[in-house]
């Protein structure tokens, strides 16, 4: 990546190539790693033309806040951060490149998933909430576009820029996706683990069905379907069935929990292939 015909390489070490994601709050870059010549992803803070300096403040920690969440992590479902420094008066988080496109870029552009392969997406995604959870992180953002399926079948959990500390974990609204938000966080009461296996069952459900069972116009109106409405059972679940229902109770101490969720895709697995191999390649369009 060149500014005014010039490389940019960050804090002398870290040379920008190609963006490679954009959104709210940043971006990514493809760089490379000069001293340690290997690839890596690099992410950086933009600021609005008219943040003030507390806003300004306030993405950098969340830069931060996001980069501390990953590495408490130690699962190979979550990218491996590397590095975190502040060059230019801003924070840039470096971290593993991982090239692949997510779930909903799958569906969209092959169709649903078959239930066996969502089974084996659910069980590797599960693991990696568990891990978290284990670490006291809830991830508070499980949906398909958070969902990296890479060529080899491994599953990457992205985006922890929302995740907080069990012992903090108050419901934000408005910083989520209401189409799979939990009813309690719809509700502002205090989360637990099984918010995000909610979230879990909803991917599931769109992996399968290709559709979102909450999905209305508006996020008001999506919220309000989660806390009031029964969702359409899901056409293409097949064995899978079991898992989703049971994730998708509203009361949260009637829900699946991660041992019982486990159990059962561990089952679906054993009867089906392991690896993810079934993907066409796709179009990848990397997420902030």
């Amino acid at each position: 990546m060149r500014d005014g015909g010039r490389d940019i390489l960050v804090a002398g070490r870290y040379r920008l190539l190609e963006e490679v994601g954009r959104g709210g709050m940043g971006v990514v870059w493809r760089a490379h790693d000069e001293l340690l010549d290997r690839p890596v992803a690099v992410k950086e803070i933009l600021f609005p033309s008219d943040a003030d300096t507390e806003r300004r403040r306030r993405l950098c920690r969340l830069l931060t806040k996001e980069a501390r969440s990953m590495a408490r992590v130690t699962h190979s479902g979550v990218a491996a951060v590397h590095d975190i420094l502040v060059a230019g008066g801003r924070p840039w988080m470096v971290m593993e490149l991982v090239e692949a496109p997510n779930l909903q870029q799958i569906i969209d552009q092959q169709g649903p998933l078959v239930p066996r392969q969502a089974a084996e997406v659910g069980r590797q995604l599960l693991s990696v909430l568990r891990a978290a959870h284990t670490e006291g992180l809830l991830h508070r953002d499980v949906k398909p576009s958070n969902v990296l399926i890479c060529a080899g079948g491994r599953v990457v959990l992205t985006d922890f820029g929302l995740a907080v500390d069990r012992a903090d974990a108050e419901a934000r609204l408005m910083e989520c996706s209401p189409a799979y938000v939990s009813p309690e966080q719809a509700f502002n009461q205090p989360l637990t683990e099984a918010s995000d296996l909610w979230s879990l069952g909803v991917t599931l459900y769109t992996a399968v069905d290709g559709r979102t069972p909450y999905r209305r116009e508006g996020a008001l109106a999506s919220m309000l379907a989660v806390l009031m409405d029964e969702y359409t059972p899901p056409r293409n679940a097949g064995p899978l069935r079991p898992v989703i229902d049971g994730l998708l109770r509203k009361d949260p101490d009637r829900r699946l929990t991660a041992a019982e969720a486990a159990h059962l895709l561990e089952r679906l697995g054993h009867t089906g292939p392991r690896r993810l191999k079934l993907f066409r390649p796709v179009r990848v369009a990397a997420r902030v």
